[in-house]
């Protein structure tokens, strides 16, 4: 499945491809209410779209997001939990750390309780169609058979992903010619290493 969570248009960048990695992300933010405390910490990898999630979050008007949430201030961050707590307002808070470490106890312990959503890897569908996606973004046409070769080569990173979408555009413009298989094949060249290019 892949739908964009806003209403914007498809290939904007605002929007949000929802696939095995992140739809039970999406179905938790829909209910809110339903958060331990009302509270929900959003991690995942990097380019994941967790700070769209927490965009979207915010334009719904039934909760607050707070993106980079492990670099506030504990202090300051425990205070914002306690007044959400107050307005029973529910709290959306975004880490981009692996393994967020949090030093004041008072904290450590009102997170541990909160809801963990994680965004996972994308599989080949979803891969499909963030690569169509970006494509779409920059105005790319990747030419007939583009999703067949470069999934299955493809980093399965969400990171890696966009940069190869960039590496074929960038390409197709240097060189003055559509995205076929020698763009492909050498943007994922550079993507994934030369050593990895040559098994290509």
């Amino acid at each position: 499945m892949a739908l964009p969570l806003s209403l914007r248009r498809s290939g904007d960048p605002e929007s949000i491809v929802l696939g095995e990695a992140n739809s039970h992300v999406a179905d938790a933010l829909g209910h809110p209410a339903n958060w331990p405390f009302r509270t929900a910490i959003l991690t995942g990898p990097p380019r994941s779209g967790k700070s769209l999630f927490a965009r979207w979050f915010n334009g719904q008007d039934t909760g607050k997001a707070i993106d980079g949430a492990d670099k506030i201030d504990e202090t300051d961050l425990f205070h914002r939990w306690n007044a959400a707590q107050e307005s029973g307002q529910p709290l959306l808070l975004v880490s981009d750390a692996e393994e967020w470490e949090i030093a004041l106890p008072d904290l450590r312990s009102r997170l541990g309780a909160a809801l963990h959503l994680e965004i996972g890897l994308p599989d080949e569908d979803m891969m499909a169609v963030l690569i169509r996606s970006h494509a779409a973004q920059r105005g790319l046409a990747l030419g007939d058979g583009a999703l067949t070769y470069l999934v299955p080569r493809a980093e399965r990173s969400f990171a890696a992903i966009e940069r190869l979408v960039a590496e074929i555009d960038r390409l197709s413009l240097e060189r003055k010619v559509p995205a076929t298989l020698s763009i492909w094949r050498d943007a994922l060249g550079v993507v994934r290493g030369p050593e990895q290019g040559r098994l290509l």
